[in-house]
């Protein structure tokens, strides 16, 4: 009878878990390379703070409106509506860098 090696019985597949220690995950020497990567990695939570922001908007318009149908405190309205400027400022001003960063 013939003996079988345990070399021959082993899978021939191999596959690379991690990134061979000579080949960076990303190449620093390229600043293009870098501007890629990291409008990448922002552009997730950007959504997610440009919805939250205009989530906040409507809130406050709503509150405003409702408190100006029901004529309990002109102060109060006026004050929801300036926060509503506040926050329409600051919805448009991330979503034009969520632009800028996916053009590029």
């Amino acid at each position: 009878m013939a003996s079988v090696s345990w070399r021959a019985l082993a899978p021939k597949q191999t596959f690379e878990v991690l990134p061979k220690a000579g080949k960076p995950c990303i190449d620093a020497s390229n600043p293009v390379s870098l501007q890629a990567n990291w409008a990448e990695t922002m552009e997730t939570p950007l959504r997610y703070l440009t919805v939250l922001a205009l989530i906040a908007v409507l809130l406050v318009l709503l509150a405003g409106l409702w408190n100006m149908m029901r004529g309990t405190s002109p102060n109060l309205s006026q004050t929801l509506m300036r926060w509503r400027v506040g926050l329409q400022f600051l919805a448009i001003v991330i979503a034009m860098i969520l632009v800028y960063l996916l053009r590029s």
